[in-house]
């Protein structure tokens, strides 16, 4: 028998800047919410309109202890780290990077981007890697739109693409350390889909385009839906709405951050900053 799982808070999301100057709207980390387990962070970055040289984007910067969802829906993007890797992403592709022990990377608008402006719009999002992880190899798996798989619902008014976890019947080919669910929802005037939910996950909704009704509640554009206990959600509109759908195994082990050092110990922290500042943290290029 299923059992919906129903809306125990909403939380707006605030703007702020990051990097180098871009806007983001972010639900959590915020004075009141430090994290949802097992995600650290969600930023929604744009939407923003950019002219001819004015992008904007992440110079180099570290991490350790977590893992970096950075998923595109309008715009390109470039990075590169140091761990050897680069690349670019444009609309609707994917890079999901464990950062492990530690990589120094950036993330920049690409170069079409910084010559002819355009609009640039998508999300990261950090996961927590669970303590027998803080500290293994980086690794980086990045899938171009066309890639990820996708599904709708039997009247097509509902779209999902699966970039972590099932939807539909549909499974995701992103590997995670930990069992997580990441899905991108498209949903027309009139759309209904029940969507399954591991009972042992905790489960939230970010809507970023329109107004939806999450198990019947009413979730506005900018609002996140965090969800009781249960085995299924039901997503609703009555006039069109694009969101987000999260889910994981709670870690329930101690956090210990700092910027972008996610660890378990205090002491775990100050290692990762002394690493960081006598280059042993990504050796590769801080030598």
């Amino acid at each position: 028998m299923t059992e919906l799982r129903r809306v125990t808070r909403t939380i707006r999301a605030h703007k702020q800047s990051e990097g180098g100057g871009f806007i983001v709207r972010r639900p959590f980390p915020s004075a009141n919410l430090v994290q949802l387990d097992p995600f650290l962070l969600l930023d929604e970055m744009g939407p923003a309109d950019y002219g001819p040289g004015e992008a904007v984007g992440a110079p180099d910067h570290p991490h350790r202890g977590f893992e970096t969802v950075t998923y595109l829906l309008e715009g390109e993007m470039e990075h590169e780290d140091s761990a050897g890797h680069r690349g670019k992403l444009g609309p609707g592709d994917v890079q999901w990077m464990t950062a492990g022990r530690g990589v120094v990377h950036s993330e920049e608008p690409s170069k079409r981007m910084m010559k002819d402006g355009g609009r640039m719009h998508g999300f990261q999002i950090w996961v927590n890697l669970p303590a027998r992880d803080k500290m293994i190899e980086p690794r980086y798996q990045e899938f171009p739109s066309s890639k990820l798989p996708v599904a709708k619902t039997e009247d097509g008014l509902a779209r999902v693409r699966v970039i972590a976890g099932e939807a539909l019947g549909v499974s995701a080919i992103i590997q995670t350390r930990t069992p997580i669910m990441l899905h991108d929802w498209t949903l027309d005037a009139g759309a209904s889909a029940l969507v399954a939910i591991p009972e042992n996950f905790d489960a939230y909704v970010y809507v970023f385009d329109g107004d939806a009704l999450v198990s019947g509640k009413d979730t506005l554009d900018g609002e996140l839906a965090v969800l009781g206990p249960g085995d299924s959600v039901r997503l609703e509109t009555k006039s069109g709405a694009r969101l987000l759908l999260l889910g994981g195994v709670p870690l329930r082990e101690p956090v210990a951050r700092y910027g972008p050092f996610v660890m378990n110990t205090e002491n775990e922290i100050r290692q990762a900053v002394l690493d960081y500042r006598t280059g042993r943290l990504a050796p590769e290029i801080q030598r």
